[in-house]
């Protein structure tokens, strides 16, 4: 279980930079316009702080609602999405701002004078977790809305060395039995077996031999099959592909620039002018680096790029066996590299911002040799995301249960993912049209 002081400095943290995120931005881009991907700003803000009121607070201090008749604004399940942007619902940024001030002053003061019970602490780590993930989608909104980069990036990106492995090369994962998931019932609940309730209880299972690629997919290889008419082909898209090509996509565009006619040809951030490919990061329209992870594609367009090439998907079972290694009976941690979180290892906390090559973080490696499994982007899988068997709701009722069946499984973080919060089975529920968040995905060989 964690002591006093880390729950301290990951609250002041989880603040900290929500409220930079919202403080950054004027008034005329905190107003920001509706997109079915993002939320305003203070919203997340409020919301956040909302959490930690209900799950924490009120049941402690048994106090009243600390910003009377704002429970249903803040309260995800009471609003509609498209409600947070009428005028005059969300309160105004200084309200807001000293809101989530007065919230996190008495959650410290909570944690000073309550006995830290083993139960607390995992209430005190779901809440900032919670918070991180807003804090997170709050940096994806920047992308959507083509505004700076958070202002704790770290701006130029570090570029670690490229090297080995070759990004058409895989790995070789044999056969065997390996563990999946995290246990239900550990007696370290709150401490290195925190886990959401999707990733409970975790199971055995036996998986054939498979290759998988060694790295993601990057933007010289996805630029090979944009440049062979791929969207273009309806051979390569599955019925799912296609009716999101051409019923959905013309409404899913790049917000700062017009949607185009017809279907999309490319992936939502990139363009072509004057002969050469852009693509837009943040605010910067930059030339298309080639050797970095493709990012902000959806499942279709991942599926048909693997169509294309003569891949697969991976399922969510093989990522996790590839990313971990984890044979039965042998358990080695939950990333790639042992048990311990080494932030230094993985493109994540706003570091790069998927700006290094796929080749680069050599000491992050899974057991097999795989690459940046951990940060960078999302990886999508084929796996629809679904309860485990065994599965039980945990204090948070909505955290999994309106993604089953709907949804897929995305695996290992992004560069704007808290490296406190991922590991290897975590389990992202992403709708497949998806593709203003930060995902990617790689591939494994067909059999035969």
């Amino acid at each position: 279980m964690l002591a006093k002081s880390d729950i301290e400095s990951a609250l002041n943290a989880a603040q900290a930079r929500q409220v930079a995120l919202i403080e950054s931005l004027d008034d005329a881009r905190l107003a920001v316009p509706y997109h079915p991907g993002i939320n305003p700003p203070l919203w997340e803000g409020g919301h956040a702080a909302f959490f930690y009121e209900v799950f924490l607070l009120r049941p402690w201090k048994k106090i009243a609602p600390m910003m009377p008749g704002l429970d249903q604004v803040w309260d995800s399940f009471d609003i509609d999405h498209e409600d947070r942007w009428v005028p005059g619902v969300v309160p105004s940024r200084a309200a807001t701002l000293d809101y989530m001030r007065r919230v996190h002053e008495s959650v410290l003061g909570c944690l000073a004078e309550r006995e830290l019970t083993p139960q607390d602490a995992y209430l005190y780590r779901y809440a900032i977790f919670h918070q991180l993930m807003h804090v997170e989608s709050m940096i994806w909104a920047r992308q959507t809305l083509g505004y700076p980069p958070p202002p704790f990036a770290r701006v130029p990106a570090p570029t670690p060395p490229a090297g080995e492995p070759d990004p058409a090369e895989d790995a070789t994962v044999p056969a065997g039995r390996y563990l999946i998931g995290m246990p239900a019932r550990s007696p370290d609940f709150a401490g290195a077996d925190f886990a959401f309730d999707n990733e409970k209880p975790g199971f055995e299972i036996d998986l054939p031999g498979f290759k998988i690629a060694r790295t993601p997919v990057s933007n010289r290889q996805f630029l090979d099959f944009v440049e062979d008419g791929g969207y273009r082909t309806d051979a390569w898209w599955s019925w799912g592909g296609r009716k999101w090509l051409r019923a959905r996509a013309a409404a899913d565009h790049d917000p700062t620039r017009p949607a185009a006619p017809g279907p999309p040809d490319c992936p939502i951030y990139w363009r072509r002018q004057d002969g050469k490919w852009l693509a837009r990061h943040f605010d910067r329209w930059i030339p298309l680096p080639p050797d970095r992870p493709v990012m902000h594609v959806n499942y279709w367009e991942a599926e048909a790029w693997c169509n294309w090439a003569g891949r697969r998907l991976p399922t969510e079972f093989e990522w996790e066996a590839a990313a971990l290694g984890r044979a039965a009976g042998a358990d080695r941690g939950v990333f790639p590299w042992g048990a311990t979180m080494k932030p230094e290892y993985a493109d994540m906390d706003t570091g790069a911002l998927g700006q290094c090559p796929v080749t680069a973080f050599a000491q992050g490696d899974s057991p097999f040799g795989c690459r940046q499994m951990i940060g960078t982007a999302w990886e999508w899988t084929s796996s629809q995301f679904l309860p485990y068997d065994g599965f039980a709701v945990d204090m948070y009722p909505y955290m999994s249960t309106l993604q089953f069946g709907y949804h897929k499984v995305a695996k290992g973080g992004s560069c704007a993912t808290a490296s406190s919060l991922i590991r290897g089975t975590y389990r992202q529920a992403y709708l497949p049209q998806r593709r203003d968040v930060f995902v990617g995905f790689r591939t494994c060989a067909r059999e035969g």
